[in-house]
């Protein structure tokens, strides 16, 4: 039987609308996607029977498109490819879970994706997923990325940038990351937190100039 429970909400920020609802079978969440199709304004995610569908806020959609920037901005400098997916669909049906990054991106793995369509049956899991959020899951997004083999998670939450690295199967919270080791990752939300004052794109400007700034010094 399907219960739909509340999800706890934040009491100093906005929540996102969130509805979880549990003893959904894989072929049920499978139905519903084929009805409402890709080109909807929620996300979702599905474990073993657990679906969360949630409507992202504007205040949790800034900081993923900065973070999307930073990204760029790097790569670019570094003179490296990049496959950006957004909020590409991650499944395996094998393993009954899906989830819809905030972004995620092919970067170490790009050649072996470029011009693809994804299937994560036969294709590696992106690089590097973002998610940008304040509201508490009744999933467990961690154990859903890790189980799809996403060997990087960033977690940008309450001013804070985490970052997690795939370890035996577990993600382990660390200082650096391991697709860019150089990028100091205490200084981003620093970033994100100029554009509410100078602007989006002059804080895109100002990361990147800190990162060329980084690889001279190299």
């Amino acid at each position: 039987m399907t219960t739909a429970t509340p999800t706890p909400q934040s009491q100093k920020r906005s929540a996102e609308p969130v509805i979880t609802l549990k003893g959904v079978s894989w072929q049920t969440f499978k139905t519903l996607l084929a009805e409402i199709g890709e080109d909807r304004a929620c996300r979702m995610a599905y474990d073993q029977g657990v679906l969360e569908i949630r409507m992202p806020l504007e205040e949790y959609e800034e900081p993923k498109r900065l973070l999307e920037d930073f990204v760029t901005a790097i790569v670019d400098e570094l003179g490296i490819e990049l496959r950006s997916l957004g909020s590409l669909s991650l499944k395996r049906e094998d393993l009954t879970r899906f989830i819809e990054p905030d972004s995620c991106f092919y970067i170490q793995n790009e050649s072996r994706v470029r011009g693809r369509r994804i299937n994560l049956e036969i294709d590696p899991p992106p690089d590097l997923a973002i998610e940008s959020d304040y509201t508490s899951s009744s999933v467990d997004k961690q154990s859903i990325y890790a189980a799809l083999g996403v060997p990087e998670l960033w977690r940008y939450t309450r001013q804070t940038l985490q970052v997690y690295q795939l370890v035996e199967g577990e993600y382990e919270q660390r200082e650096q990351s391991m697709t860019f080791p150089f990028l100091p990752v205490t200084e981003i939300p620093g970033f994100i937190e100029q554009s509410n004052t100078q602007g989006q794109r002059t804080a895109a400007r100002l990361f990147r100039q800190r990162i060329r700034e980084l690889l001279q010094n190299q």
